[in-house]
């Protein structure tokens, strides 16, 4: 059985994903330490007690997500929730593996590029084939959505590949044009969609705002689960760990309704 590393995986997915780049919401990579030998790997979305048990149960030797922990604001005491992820992290000397922005932006790997797949979006880009971004960090992506015509057609498409009705707020029929995605809790990025000239901006979650910019701008929004639309980055790096160093990865999707 194939094995490698912790310290040689971390890098070269620090250096895949270009983490360094990215002051974020947590740290990204290495956030628990276990065994020093990876033969087996979990792939998921966030780093939930349920997750954990699953890799238990398979004998992973490392979770690797797109949520994991340590989060800015987070209350810092090992305590309820925090204690029992931790100590299961522990006893079974798991590695706890974490990217979240540079998951979403990776321009192949990526969430945004990997909703783009998975919906049928195709990315506007430059002259040098570079997606088109915009807003905070970056991470708006833009394009358009070949064979849609309307916001009911696309909204029917987003239902229909991910398994779950979105919110879609806007006229059924109101043509569809430029569109703006952005995966998970993206929805307060929508100002930057509207301006860069977005005619339908597609996220994970919604709040109340949304409501009253998508009536007054005309743009249609469509909020299609924060879980939904960020399974598939984790999934495309998970793969190309296995590729890298021929070792086991696994996805593991543990239902999430929001």
């Amino acid at each position: 059985m194939k094995k490698v590393d912790i310290r040689t995986l971390t890098a070269w997915l620090d250096a895949t994903l270009q983490a360094s780049r990215f002051k974020d919401y947590a740290p990204n990579g290495l956030q628990v330490e276990g065994k020093s030998d990876i033969a087996h790997i979990i792939t998921g979305v966030t780093a939930s007690e349920a997750l954990l048990r699953a890799a238990i149960e398979r004998g992973a030797d490392a979770v690797l997500v797109h949520h994991g922990w340590f989060w800015r604001n987070d209350d810092p005491r090992v305590v309820g929730q925090r204690r029992r992820r931790l100590a299961l992290v522990l006893a079974h000397d798991l590695n706890l593996i974490g990217y979240h922005l540079p998951l979403d932006a990776h321009p192949t790997l990526g969430n945004n590029a990997q909703l783009a797949r998975v919906l049928g979006l195709e990315p506007a880009r430059d002259d040098d084939g570079v997606p088109l971004i915009c807003g905070k960090d970056q991470l708006i992506w833009l394009g358009s959505a070949p064979g849609i015509a309307t916001l009911g057609e696309l909204a029917a498409r987003i239902a229909q590949r991910l398994g779950r009705t979105p919110l879609c707020i806007g006229e059924a029929q109101q043509p569809v044009g430029r569109v703006a995605w952005c995966t998970g809790g993206a929805q307060g990025m929508m100002a930057d969609a509207v301006a860069a000239g977005a005619t339908v901006y597609i996220t994970g979650e919604a709040s109340e705002p949304n409501a009253h910019l998508a009536r007054e701008s005309g743009v249609g929004f469509i909020s299609a689960g924060h879980h939904a639309t960020e399974r598939y980055g984790v999934q495309a790096l998970g793969q190309a760990v296995a590729d890298e160093f021929g070792i086991k990865v696994e996805f593991v999707d543990i239902d999430n309704p929001i």
